[in-house]
């Protein structure tokens, strides 16, 4: 399974946007990058679904424009206008050619899911590899009116118990792309989660 960054060439404030080719070429996000669907089409005519990880807005402005390009049916957790199919946690989706579980991992977003399946992760915000607080395992703020990093905790413990041990790839919601010990970055990131430090100087 190829994993294309669509996003990759935004110049403003977007999440990672992933197109993941194969059997059922699938965008795990949209993004908020204007030029999504010109990315899109570098790399296939064809979409078989997008799935959310969550309805930030930086993960869902462009939204509308990907459906109104492509003729394909939204995944997501919580209700949207356009949403065709309610997903909930132990659900499997296929994403490009791999078969994932959704994981239903708040905090964050209350209506955040991460899908994981024997290769790969795509773990929206709730975990990352590197962003501007932490390198090599960090976690989604909780600052925000409606997060909780108690919750967050709690999803990050869950989403350890259900990671396969064979997953080497993340590809995560901001930040960039990992190969290697998944788990590792993952427990990583719930030490730093569990000690209950604000992520930013203003948190």
């Amino acid at each position: 399974m190829e994993v294309h960054t669509v996003t990759a060439d935004a110049e403003t404030f977007t999440c990672n946007a992933y197109l993941a080719t194969g059997d059922r070429t699938t965008l795990v996000d949209a993004g908020a990058y204007e030029g999504v669907v010109d990315a899109i089409r570098e790399h296939t005519e064809t979409l078989d679904a997008v799935v959310l990880t969550h309805q930030h807005g930086d993960h869902v402005e462009q939204l509308d424009a990907v459906l109104d390009a492509f003729d394909t049916e939204v995944y997501a957790y919580a209700d949207h206008a356009r949403r065709d199919h309610a997903i909930d946690d132990g659900d499997t989706v296929p994403v490009g050619d791999e078969d994932c579980e959704v994981v239903y991992t708040p905090g964050h977003a209350e209506d955040h899911v991460s899908l994981a399946s024997e290769a790969s992760l795509f773990s929206g915000d709730v975990v990352v590899h590197d962003d501007g607080a932490f390198e090599g395992g960090s976690f989604g703020r909780t600052d925000y009116p409606g997060q909780s990093r108690e919750r967050l905790i709690e999803s990050i413990r869950e989403l350890l118990d259900r990671l396969p041990d064979s997953v080497e790839h993340m590809y995560s919601g901001h930040g960039s792309v990992f190969h290697g010990d998944v788990r590792e970055i993952v427990e990583r990131a719930l030490e730093r989660a569990e000690r209950r430090e604000p992520k930013y100087p203003d948190e």
